[in-house]
């Protein structure tokens, strides 16, 4: 099923694009980059994608589950790592054993992650993740009135955090977080946001903590909050080359290229009269006698249904659009008079040099966000990787 000369469809990732984007980005913000390489490096590939990456000059990789960070190590990929979605179900020995930093967001994780370092009679390396206003991971940096402890949360934390480093359980090399709103610069929470944080690290440092890494950047706030670049900025999608902000500026203003272009094969070909209703529940019919064909490609590929009647594709260099309802493992595309046979390509998305859709592009046809597009294309459709770096 990887084999891509027996797909009909495959997902070509330049690997030069995504060490460019991290050399740009590091440019950019004027300090160290931490790529996240998550979700299957994005849809791009995680482990190809984490080593371009740090050919590029990443000096270390994000990452939100522990089996993506154990796949990591598993590929020989030494850089340091951070994981940030623990639950209890985590092996913490096996990611300790692996050399992978732990995020926590509250005392239990910090516990089980002791725990772990004193079975392998070493210390843990640990970041504490602080909830600045996003109301979601990490633990709450602002204080709340009906709160049964007077403390805010991430206070209870540090303090938790600096007992077990005076153990010598763990050591607290970091503190972090993450922005709402990034990708509005001039909104109000960008600016709480960084108050909070700042007070959220001076409470860390005065606790005794030696930190030696502060973040709170991603890409939105890479590319347009430089004042919050602290000690290394965490981009995610702008390493893959699509602009987080598209409302302000394209991945090509940016100087991001993207990596991905997914391509699909002509399956059936054939004329049908007007009025001829098209795909599942007929939500598309021609006007006049047309040529549809039919692309073996769908929602359980990673095509949105949410594109139907919508979606960009281009043809022997001409634009057309998805006709009628996406299926599960095709869609149809009416092309009018122009010749198409079995076998010719298909283009959903590339980096739009040749006029091609973009991934931005279809993220607008289908309501959604370009991160979105690009990370939901499954292990059904094989991966080429191409460029020099990575390998």
């Amino acid at each position: 099923m990887n084999d891509t000369a027996c797909s009909p469809a495959q997902v070509t990732v330049d690997l030069d694009a995504i060490a460019h984007n991290v050399r740009v980005l590091r440019e950019r913000a004027g300090t160290d980059l931490m790529a996240v390489v998550k979700a299957d490096g994005y849809g791009h590939g995680l482990v190809p994608s984490a080593r371009a990456a740090l050919a590029g000059g990443a000096v270390a990789l994000g990452v939100a589950q522990p089996a993506e960070a154990l796949a990591l190590r598993a590929a020989r990929v030494g850089a340091p790592v951070l994981c940030w979605l623990l639950t209890p179900a985590m092996d913490a020995d096996a990611l300790l054993a692996a050399d992978v930093q732990l995020a926590s967001s509250a005392p239990w994780s910090l516990d089980a992650i002791a725990q772990a370092a004193r079975r392998a009679g070493r210390t843990a390396e640990v970041q504490l993740k602080a909830d600045t206003g996003l109301a979601r991971g990490g633990a709450f940096t602002l204080p709340v009135a009906t709160a049964p402890d007077p403390r805010t949360d991430f206070e209870v934390l540090v303090r938790h955090a600096a007992a077990l480093e005076a153990e010598g359980a763990l050591r607290v090399v970091g503190v972090f977080s993450h922005f709402a709103y990034a990708d509005a610069p001039e909104h109000p929470t960008v600016r709480a946001q960084q108050e909070a944080f700042a007070d959220a690290v001076r409470l860390a440092e005065r606790a005794g903590l030696r930190l030696q890494v502060r973040h709170l950047s991603n890409s939105a706030a890479t590319l347009t909050t430089p004042a919050a670049a602290w000690d290394m900025v965490r981009p995610g999608l702008a390493v893959y080359g699509l602009s987080p902000v598209p409302e302000i500026a394209s991945a090509a203003d940016l100087g991001l290229r993207p990596a991905m272009r997914v391509t699909a094969q002509v399956s059936v070909t054939k004329r049908i009269p007007a009025g001829q209703g098209v795909s599942y529940g007929h939500t598309y019919a021609p006007e006049r006698a047309t040529t549809v064909v039919d692309v073996p490609i769908g929602y359980a590929d990673g095509v949105p249904r949410h594109a139907s009647n919508a979606g960009p594709v281009q043809l022997g260099g001409q634009r057309f659009a998805v006709s009628g309802r996406v299926c599960m493992d095709q869609f149809v595309v009416d092309v009018g008079d122009t010749p198409v046979e079995a076998g010719d390509e298909v283009v959903l998305f590339g980096a739009g040099d040749d006029g091609e859709p973009t991934a931005q592009e279809w993220a607008e046809a289908a309501g959604t966000i370009s991160y979105e597009i690009v990370s939901r294309f499954g292990p059904r459709l094989p991966r080429r990787h191409v460029g020099e770096v990575g390998a």
